[in-house]
């Protein structure tokens, strides 16, 4: 069996997961639909691994495997390059914001011991 014939299922499969996934980005947004996705490759994952384990490499399965674990990276990365995105400057540069006005910093603040070096101070 040719491997592009072998794979056609798992391709059609795949990109019928894309197709749901950028639908459901347009409405939910890209996070949502990248969590679709990849709880939907993971099920189609361990649907050709266990037909791997059944009829053997012969059956031109590693092929779909690959493919579709190809698929799942690409669509982490997508996930992952969202996740990262709001933690990233614009919660520290919220923060700066919040304590850089004219208001007063919190009083009696715990400095600690300052002996050393102070001999002025007497």
């Amino acid at each position: 069996m040719d491997s592009n014939a072998a794979t056609r299922d798992v391709m059609n499969s795949i990109a019928t997961i894309e197709k749901q996934r950028l639908d459901l980005q347009q409405t939910a947004g890209l996070a949502a639909s990248c969590n679709s996705a990849l709880r939907k490759l993971h099920e189609l994952l361990e649907r050709e691994k266990d037909a791997l384990q059944l009829r053997g490499p012969e059956a031109g399965n590693p092929a779909k495997v690959a493919a579709v674990m190809q698929e799942l990276e690409r669509v982490k990365q997508l996930a992952g390059s969202t996740a990262r995105a709001p933690s990233g400057k614009g919660v520290l540069s919220l923060r700066k914001a919040s304590w850089k006005g004219n208001e007063p910093r919190g009083v009696g603040r715990n400095r600690g011991r300052r002996t050393m070096g102070r001999a002025g101070d007497r």
